[in-house]
């Protein structure tokens, strides 16, 4: 690659590959947390122990992911010259959405351990197990995006 980043190029990718694992470990952890969590809601003390497994997920692993995959990103992209106008990275403009709207999943998984910590459920368990399901298929497209590069 010969963008701004030179050679750091292939260390950055690198870096951004494995940051966008463990947001993914993160994501596909955490709705099944949520699922365990609504489900014992009825239980004595079993509330508070996922209220303390979502938090340190959140705060250990999720949180940290999702801002260095974000910034890494944007380095790469801007090395591809993302932001210069540079044609033929229409499969970096889907990629970008889809990323977009897997962190809008993400903010709505906190938000909804927020709403069952405070013991406020708005979804139906069956609702909730299909809802896991967000992750695994957008990072299946992004994948096929990022490698294929289909156009």
């Amino acid at each position: 690659m010969t963008g701004f980043l030179g050679q750091a190029y292939p260390w950055m990718k690198a870096a951004h590959l494995i940051f966008v694992i463990f947001w993914m470990a993160g994501l596909f952890i955490l709705p099944r947390y949520l699922v365990h969590h609504q489900e014992g809601l009825a239980i004595a003390g079993e509330p508070e122990r996922w209220i303390a497994r979502e938090a340190k997920l959140r705060k250990i692993i999720l949180t940290p992911a999702l801002v260095v995959v974000w910034v890494l990103g944007l380095l790469l992209a801007a090395n591809l010259g993302l932001f210069a106008g540079e044609t033929g990275l229409g499969w970096l403009h889907a990629k970008l959405l889809l990323v977009t709207l897997l962190s809008g999943y993400h903010g709505w998984a906190v938000g909804y351990s927020r709403k069952l910590a405070a013991g406020h459920p708005t979804l139906a368990d069956r609702q909730l197990r299909m809802l896991n399901e967000v992750p695994a298929i957008a990072v299946t497209l992004i994948v096929i995006l990022a490698i294929v590069k289909p156009f």
